[in-house]
Order: C-alpha cells, then structure tokens, then sequence
C-alpha cells in the first residue's frame, strides 16, 4: 500500500513550478504527483531512493527536470526505457507527462525495484513494466527503443555502447548530465550529438540528446 499520511506539496505550488519548465499539468497529473512523492518520501524512509528529502526540492529536482525533456524534445508516443530508474526519474515522471509513452523502468536493485511496482499499480500507470535486472542482460526484452534515457547512471560508454548495440539499437539516448561530462560524452561513438539544453533552475546540468547512427 503506498501511504497517504505525508502532506503532499499544494496543487497550485506543483502547477506553478512545472510552469517554469514549459509545462502545463492537468489537475490529474498534478494529484498524481502529490501521490507518488508521498509514497516517494514514506519508502524513502526504508529504501534509500533520493538524497532529497525536501519536498519543493524533490520537485524540482526530480519531477520538474526529468518531465522538461517531454517539452524541451516534444515528447508525445514510443518506447521509452529509463535505466538505472532509481525512485522512477526520469521514466515515470516522463510517464505522467506524456501518459501515451510505453516506459520500462530498469532497475537492478531489488528494494527499489519493489517501490516502483507499487507506484505503478497503486497510480494505474498502463504500459509500464519494471525490470529487475543489469541493463547489460537485456535486449529483446525492451527492443526496439525509440528513446533510452538515464539520469544518474554513469559509466556513459558502457552504457551507450549497449543502447545502440544491434540487440538494443535505440533511436535516440537522452542523458541528465553535469557540464563537466558533456565532452567526454560527446567523443563516444554510435551517436550524433545535438547542442547541450541548458535545464531551468541549473548553471550545471543539462539534457544531453543523442540520435543513434547507421
């Protein structure tokens, strides 16, 4: 059962601060939010999902930056896995965002993976599917991709290396990044690289798009 007994942030305090990353939520989506991040923060408890414990700055950091990708790239429909998920972000996140999304969310840790099942249950999510297992050990079960994306992950080689691999072959790979990793990523090949967007509310951390080639 996710628990309903933390005070979730106002309606009107979420709508305004997706507002300052182009987007417009829907009274659902905004109870959907209020929903999952306290469950987010009851879990976070017991399983260590978020550093965060800041409800405004779990919103921003978390649900603000991860959904700016569905408005800074135009986001609507495709097959999107989020790996390394974590506490879900960017996958669900980006799920509330664009509901028509297919989101696998990869995440190796059993206890984390626990939590994001529930989420998805007890909030209805249709077309999501949590995967306990190394990303590296997966292909047909995801392919094919139209986006990858991660948030925290590293190893970016590694990583890249195994979404554009033939098993794999993702369209385009959507990274949340520091300034200081975009040159290292931008020399891995497979990828055309487009120009770093800056992320609202951040000097430091970028959205990293990469379309994959041959």
């Amino acid at each position: 059962m996710l628990t309903r007994d933390a005070t979730p942030l106002s309606a009107s305090v979420i709508s305004k601060a997706l507002g300052e990353f182009q987007l417009q939520p829907t009274p659902e989506q905004v109870s959907t939010i209020q929903r999952y991040m306290s469950a987010l923060m009851a879990w976070n408890e017991k399983v260590n999902l978020t550093a965060i414990r800041d409800p405004l700055e779990i919103l921003y950091r978390h649900f603000c930056e991860s959904m700016y990708a569905a408005a800074a790239l135009q986001l609507q429909t495709g097959r999107l896995a989020d790996v390394g998920s974590g506490g879900g972000f960017p996958g669900l996140a980006l799920k509330i965002a664009r509901p028509d999304l297919q989101v696998f969310l990869i995440e190796s840790n059993v206890k984390k993976a626990t939590f994001l099942a529930e989420v998805v249950r007890e909030l209805g999510f249709e077309d999501v599917r949590v995967l306990v297992s190394p990303y590296e050990e997966l292909g047909e079960e995801v392919a094919p991709l139209d986006f990858v994306c991660s948030r925290a992950l590293g190893e970016f080689a590694k990583f890249l290396s195994w979404a554009c691999s033939e098993q794999v072959a993702a369209n385009q790979a959507i990274l949340w990044v520091g300034g200081r990793d975009i040159d290292e990523i931008k020399k891995i090949s497979g990828w055309l690289w487009r120009e770093p967007i800056s992320i609202p509310r951040s000097l430091q951390r970028f959205l990293l798009v990469g379309d994959r080639q041959g």
